[in-house]
């Protein structure tokens, strides 16, 4: 079964790929599909932000579809970057740009105060056009300085124990990682559909 994955980002791509393809779901991008559209992220929330995605790859195509928001909430913060991760700090940043802007908006924190998640919404729109949401988070903190050669955006400066995510194989995020987290929530629901349970 065919999905299109509201997204042109090769990163989300591949993670998203390496848990549904083994069930025997073709995950394809947007571009693949044939669309070329940026959806404007005018959503004040995650779920918001995925349904305005998903909902116009739906529009176009009237196929399966899944759209993900996702950002970065630091308590120390106020929750911030939250859904404005992707333009923390305005836009044009590089990734590496936003993860110095946010260590340096940290340097007076200690290392206790550094808590922080990642969340991840996923809107999966069916053939018929029903809609469901799976939300997945992954607890970890603030590092004082980038680690790590994989991953991307915030990775290299998120600590899940001693590791940053970019210092973790893929394999291993996946198992612990806010999307891998919505992702499993969702592989649960198709495998049940597709059972017709």
């Amino acid at each position: 079964m065919k999905l299109i994955l509201a997204t042109n980002n090769k990163n989300k791509l591949r993670e998203v790929r390496q848990i549904l393809e083994p069930l025997g779901y073709e995950v394809i991008s947007q571009s693949e599909a044939g669309i070329n559209i940026e959806v404007e992220e005018t959503g004040e929330t995650f779920e918001q932000n995925a349904e305005l995605k998903a909902q116009a790859i739906y529009d176009l195509t009237k196929a399966e579809v899944i759209a993900d928001d996702s950002g970065l909430e630091v308590d120390a913060l106020g929750g911030q970057p939250g859904v404005y991760s992707a333009r923390y700090g305005g836009e044009g940043l590089s990734d590496s740009q936003r993860v110095s802007l946010l260590i340096d908006n940290m340097k007076d924190v200690d290392a206790e105060n550094r808590t922080a998640r990642f969340v991840c919404v996923l809107c999966y729109i069916s053939s018929d056009g029903t809609k469901r949401f799976f939300k997945g988070n992954c607890e970890g903190k603030i590092g004082f300085e980038p680690k790590g050669e994989n991953g991307f955006g915030y990775d290299p400066v998120f600590m899940v124990g001693e590791k940053s995510m970019s210092e973790l194989s893929s394999d291993e995020k996946n198992q612990i990682s806010h999307r891998g987290n919505a992702l499993k929530k969702l592989e649960v629901f198709l495998s049940s559909k597709q059972k017709g349970l």
